[in-house]
């Protein structure tokens, strides 16, 4: 049979692999690890690019704890796996347990997909890239040209989007975050590629204010992108990550969030002000088709891609 897409196999699962997966038609070779991985619609964007280019393989969510990272790992090398994607909480703890990490995900300190290859796990990160051609497709916009203010700077997502930000020299970058002092921790590794030889402005490119609506809406006339980044509209219950009162009609909002429905409690808000915004569907499926490229080193069939996701 297909792969189900509510499937979630766990650590006991990988242990016997070949018998937990038997009434699959195709091998599963390709997974999402995550804690809690139940959310994931990663098998809806990779199952019909697989389907599309006729590959011999399923995609399917993974439930592992970071206690079992590593064994999780070794055991899809040694089930032929040919890649997995990580998300929350692994892709800081898989930097020590890979054979190899890129560069560029290096920089951004974090890991979110995996590539399997003679005999080696070689650590990438496409949520930087995603991020970037995900603006460029929502806004028609470079993050380069841009005035951007991330909120929750400071855990994983949120410190590598800064260090996209900062990578692609935008033009000004504000961080906010709950816990400021986390925010504050990125700003070494942010600097240097923040100063260049433009003449200073009358503001500066590279700061870090409090999560406080007053300190935010201060920064908003000199921004026009607003990340959250935060985890702050996942739970139905959750207000938007800024309040809409301080929401201003010239902005971009992109939310990472992607909700049911497709419209998040912050996308609203910024709607009814007259801010276009935007949810995180497309750095999903940017990320994941950059995760294509380097699992199967192809291009990626993105409207396919697409099409699963909004389906989903």
């Amino acid at each position: 049979m297909s792969a189900s897409p509510q499937a979630v196999y766990t650590i006991d699962d990988l242990r016997r692999w070949p018998e937990a997966t038997r009434d699959l038609d195709k091998p599963a070779r390709l997974a999402v690890f995550g804690d809690p991985v139940a959310h994931s619609k990663s098998p809806q964007l990779h199952e019909p690019a697989l389907e599309t280019c006729q590959i011999d393989s399923h995609y399917v969510r993974l439930a592992i704890k970071p206690a079992e990272l590593e064994e999780a790992l070794g055991l899809c090398q040694k089930h032929d796996f040919i890649g997995v994607n990580l998300t929350i909480p692994h892709k800081q703890e898989a930097l020590t347990l890979l054979d190899e990490i890129d560069s560029h995900a290096k920089e951004l300190g974090a890991v979110n997909t995996v590539l399997f290859e003679g005999g080696q796990m070689l650590g990438y990160n496409t949520d930087g890239p995603g991020l970037v051609q995900a603006v460029r497709y929502e806004f028609g916009m470079d993050v380069r040209d841009l005035r951007v203010l991330i909120v929750g700077a400071g855990g994983g997502a949120g410190r590598g989007i800064a260090v996209q930000c900062s990578m692609e020299h935008c033009q000004r970058l504000v961080m906010t975050n709950r816990t400021l002092e986390k925010a504050e921790a990125l700003l070494p590794l942010l600097k240097s590629r923040m100063e260049d030889h433009r003449v200073p402005g009358p503001v500066k490119r590279l700061e870090v204010v409090p999560f406080d609506p007053d300190a935010i809406q201060q920064q908003l006339a000199r921004i026009d992108l607003i990340i959250n980044a935060s985890a702050i509209g996942m739970k139905r219950m959750d207000p938007p990550a800024l309040p809409r009162e301080i929401l201003m009609p010239h902005l971009m909002v992109y939310d990472t969030v992607y909700a049911a429905g497709g419209r998040t409690k912050l996308m609203q808000a910024a709607e009814e002000v007259g801010a276009r915004a935007a949810n995180g569907l497309s750095m999903l499926l940017y990320q994941g088709a950059f995760a294509f490229e380097i699992w199967f080193n192809r291009e990626a069939p993105v409207e396919a891609m697409r099409r699963g996701l909004l389906e989903a």
